[in-house]
């Protein structure tokens, strides 16, 4: 295979498998726990919109709040980082309105963290080796 169609190939699979994965969490968490609300009526389509749009925060926004937040992380040993995530959950919230909601900031905290576990575990079981098999 040629290097270009390789790294669009290897590009894009990342990309699946992180909206898989966030989509895979949110309906995970949204059916166990009572933190975040997805629409009943459309309930995959409106995961699969929240994970896009998480995705897409996720990599534009997130870095800019992280590097505006460096001192209050720092002076809290890391333990704000899991509000950026929350940020990045409530802005998704507002883009979706009445079909994604989030629910309580203490228990969103708890949540943001099982996400962040669930995520780790998905992206060492499936994406990394997956990524790995295509160089």
């Amino acid at each position: 295979m040629e290097k270009s169609v390789k790294y669009k190939f290897k590009f894009l699979s990342e990309i699946f498998f992180n909206i898989i994965s966030y989509s895979f969490i949110l309906l995970l968490i949204s059916k166990i726990f009572n933190t975040i609300y997805i629409d009943e009526i459309n309930f995959i389509m409106y995961t699969l919109f929240a994970s896009v749009i998480i995705y897409i925060l996720n990599k534009t926004i997130k870095p800019l709040i992280f590097e505006l937040t460096i001192p209050i992380t720092g002076i809290t040993m890391g333990l704000f980082y899991p509000c950026i995530n929350i940020i990045i959950l409530k802005i998704t919230d507002i883009i979706l309105s009445n079909h994604f909601d989030t629910k309580g900031i203490f228990s969103l905290f708890f949540t943001v963290i099982l996400i962040s576990i669930f995520n780790i575990f998905i992206n060492e079981l499936f994406t990394k080796p997956t990524l790995r098999r295509i160089k």
